[in-house]
Formats: structure tokens, sequence, C-alpha cells
């Protein structure tokens, strides 16, 4: 495949995320699609663990996609072309929980991996004990939604504190305390789970430095 405004790449390799960037801002129809099919999967992930329900999570990449469709051209090329569509996508779930701030927090989806992933199945998995999937994920919900974004970006999506920052607009050390204050509040909410791994349990010893997140929430290696 081909894209209008890409020069041609040796030995036809695909463009890279910054040429279809450049192809869609020059008009080619099929560049931004191409973006898209690329990365959605990620962006699905991080809006359905972030805002934590399915329905809101797909409005919000959807927003986000046509914020990034109307808005190509103001890219610079500062950061990745995937540092800049997180950013969208995690804004476009924050303005979305933020004017349900006042509602009750709908509890995060169970532990199937398909959840995380709008088209296509996956490999099958040896299943998690699902109660504790479900307490990892309600307790991962019931956090503030500023320390859920930084922990689902930096402990579930595997993005470093310096992207995780630069998709969120704050400064690292921001991420660093969001991070440590929601896992504080989630190695209390999930404390006596530690209880389990003496009698073989599905909760692994961490050292304390590490996320609280267990098998069920796993943590996700960047692209």
């Amino acid at each position: 495949m081909t894209f209008r405004g890409v020069p041609p790449g040796d030995l036809g390799d695909a463009p890279s995320d910054a040429d279809l960037v450049r192809a869609h801002v020059a008009g080619d129809p099929e560049a931004f699609a191409e973006l898209v099919r690329r990365h959605r999967d990620r962006l699905w992930a991080v809006a359905l663990r972030t805002i934590g329900d399915r329905e809101e999570a797909a409005d919000a990449v959807q927003d986000a996609l046509l914020n990034a469709h109307r808005n190509a051209a103001k890219f610079r090329g500062e950061a990745a072309v995937t540092t800049w569509l997180h950013r969208i996508v995690v804004n476009a779930c924050l303005d979305r929980m933020r004017r349900r701030q006042a509602h009750p927090t709908v509890p995060l989806p169970d532990g199937n991996r398909d959840d995380d992933r709008p088209t296509g199945p996956e490999p099958a998995a040896a299943a998690p004990d699902q109660d504790t999937v479900l307490v990892v994920r309600d307790a991962l919900a019931a956090l503030p939604f500023e320390q859920r974004a930084a922990i689902v970006l930096v402990d579930v999506q595997g993005y470093g504190v310096a992207e995780a920052a630069e998709m969120l607009g704050v400064a690292e050390g921001t991420i660093k305390s969001r991070c440590a204050r929601g896992r504080a509040r989630m190695a209390t909410a999930l404390g006596y789970l530690r209880g389990n791994q003496s009698d073989g349990g599905t909760v692994p010893s961490r050292p304390a430095a590490a996320s609280p997140l267990p098998s069920g929430v796993e943590r996700r290696e960047p692209r």
C-alpha cells in the first residue's frame, strides 16, 4: 500500500507513523485509517482501563480520533505520534470522567482480555482467579481519576514515567506522585489478599516499590 505525499521507503518499507500524519494532512484519504489500524487496540485498552465503562470508552476513543483527524496539521513532531494519540485519548477520557464525577464509579470490566481489544480474538490464556480480578479492578476504578490514569499508563500499559508525563501534560514528578499515592491506596484496599499467598493464592509477592497489580491486571510491554 502506498500513500500520497509519502516518499517511497527503501525496499518497500512501510511508512512511519509521522509519514502517515503528513500524508493525511496532504490529503491522502487512506493514511489516517492506517494510523488508526496500527494503534487502535492500545488506544482502546488505555481508554477502557482509564474510564472503566465500555460505552464511555468507545465514545472517548471516537471523540479523540475525530479530534486527531481534524487537528493533525497541528502535530509538529516534538513527540512520537503514539504519544500524541495517547494524550488525546487520555484527555478525552478525563473530560468524560470529570463530567460524571458526581456519579458512582462504574467497576472496570472483568478479566477477559477481549474486553481490552475492540477487534479480533486473542490466544487463550490461563484464567486468573476471577474474584481476585474483580476486586483488583474495583480497587483501580475507585482511585481518583488522575491517579488511575497515571497507573494505567505506567503500571498497566508499561509506559515510562517521562512518556506518561508527556501524555498527561504534567511534570514527571507529578506522575511519580500520582502513581505512588494510587499504589498506596490500592495496597491498602487489597492488603487482605496478601494473606492468600501463604495458602497458594493468585496474588504474587512483590517488592514494596512495585505496582500492587496482580496477574489479573496485567502489565503490557510498550511496542
